[in-house]
């Protein structure tokens, strides 16, 4: 009897340290968000007030039909609102939990949802991702192209492409190339009857415009990502990230296509392709629709998700706490370190000077040079008009959610920027 209770007592021990390892988290880090006035954390409030003055005569003077804005230091929300209407036709104002098109900052989560399995051992960066997707064995790189008939020649790449390639966007896979139209490859979204693997399978018989690791090409890399997360887990990609990312960090809002529940917070897709041009309703049908209409059965790991600003800065301070919030270990603090060094070499991100890691663009001191900022600090965007960065050495994060596209007043993002960083005592 002693002996099985003592067998009793090490179960109990050993299931009870298993589960507070998995859930561990660093009670230093803020696991949830509060309110708190700026002064408190270190920001000026009459400074802040010029970020309000600027959204605001952007929203009046139709250079933008709304704005969401989020920031928080040292996990304290220090600003948190909404300008402009969700449908202006309509009058009807935009709130601050009103659901966005996210298009590319979808790749930071599916990044994210990738290396979770890395921590598993389920996959080394540097494995060629033909292990895991037979179909991009043996690559092919353009060698000619014939605008007049889409026709071209390759030639066989050095290499095979691999997983690291993928995630910081030099395996020569670019967006919007006339041989990738002509075969149904879909850019942002799809409203067809077609899945992930078919896509990415089309996607893997065509050819690479340079040879894999040679130059910074930004493009459909992370859609593959998202089928390598569904060859790998053997998990549907909405099914994965819903168990992974969005449950454990209480991101209750974002989604690939949204419930019938959610449908009337999604705001309009507006366009204004000239500065001088009147903003008016987006007349593409599918990057208006696709949230809510289709086949809803493509999983864009690139640019499919839609969600609000709050569920997305969970996933901000998630990372900036070195991968926990709410309670929940998303992934190692040297992980996240990983995700964020170099991953590019000599290469740049664009003109920018600044560099790439595994999902994210890295702010270099000559990148630094352009706009206020942080060195180290990591951020990207989505092309409806949407931005945030993460900045370690200010314990900080900022988003601003708009969606126009095309969007002639690009600049709000570094407008933005500027007044967030100048408000800082």
């Amino acid at each position: 009897m002693k002996k099985h209770r003592f067998i009793l007592v090490i179960i109990c021990y050993l299931f009870i340290s298993c589960t507070s390892r998995h859930t561990e988290v660093s009670e230093s880090k803020p696991q949830y968000f509060i309110s708190a006035t700026p002064e408190s954390v270190g920001f000026s409030s009459i400074r802040l007030a010029r970020l309000d003055t600027f959204i605001k005569q952007a929203v009046d003077q139709r250079k933008i039909p709304n704005a969401v804005c989020f920031i928080a230091r040292k996990g304290k929300v220090v600003y948190r609102k909404a300008y402009g209407f969700r449908n202006i036709e309509d009058s009807i104002p935009v709130q601050i939990n009103d659901i966005f098109r996210i298009a590319s900052q979808s790749k930071a989560i599916i990044s994210v949802a990738l290396m979770t399995l890395y921590e598993e051992g389920k996959f080394w960066l540097d494995d060629p991702v033909s292990k895991y997707i037979p179909s991009f064995s043996n690559p092919e790189v353009l060698v000619s192209f014939n605008p007049s008939d889409s026709t071209y020649t390759s030639r066989p790449a050095k290499n095979e492409i691999t997983i690291r390639q993928l995630l910081n966007h030099t395996a020569g896979i670019p967006y919007g190339h006339p041989i990738y139209v002509k075969a149904g490859i879909p850019m942002l979204n799809s409203m067809d009857d077609i899945t992930l693997e078919e896509v990415v399978d089309r996607l893997a018989r065509l050819p690479l415009v340079h040879d894999p690791g040679e130059s910074f090409t930004y493009g459909l890399h992370t859609d593959i990502v998202g089928r390598l997360i569904e060859v790998i887990s053997g998990k549907p990609l909405d099914l994965f990230l819903q168990e992974r990312i969005y449950t454990p960090l209480g991101m209750s809002d974002t989604y690939f296509y949204l419930p019938d529940d959610k449908k009337e917070r999604l705001v309009k897709l507006y366009e204004k392709p000239d500065i001088n041009s009147p903003l008016k309703l987006s007349e593409n049908i599918s990057n208006q629709l696709f949230p809510l209409a289709g086949a809803k059965r493509y999983f864009s790991g690139g640019a499919g998700l839609v969600g609000t600003i709050e569920d997305y800065a969970r996933f901000c301070q998630m990372l900036l706490n070195g991968g926990e919030f709410n309670n929940s270990k998303i992934l190692g603090r040297k992980t996240i370190e990983l995700m964020v060094a170099n991953q590019i070499g000599d290469l740049t991100v664009w003109n920018t000077g600044n560099k790439f890691g595994l999902g994210f663009e890295i702010i270099t001191e000559k990148g630094n040079a352009l706009i206020p900022g942080s060195v180290g600090s990591f951020k990207w965007g989505g092309v409806y008009a949407t931005d945030y960065i993460i900045d370690p050495s200010e314990d900080l994060i900022c988003l601003i959610y708009t969606n126009c596209f095309p969007n002639a007043f690009k600049e709000i993002t570094y407008y933005y920027r500027t007044l967030l960083y100048q408000a800082l005592e």
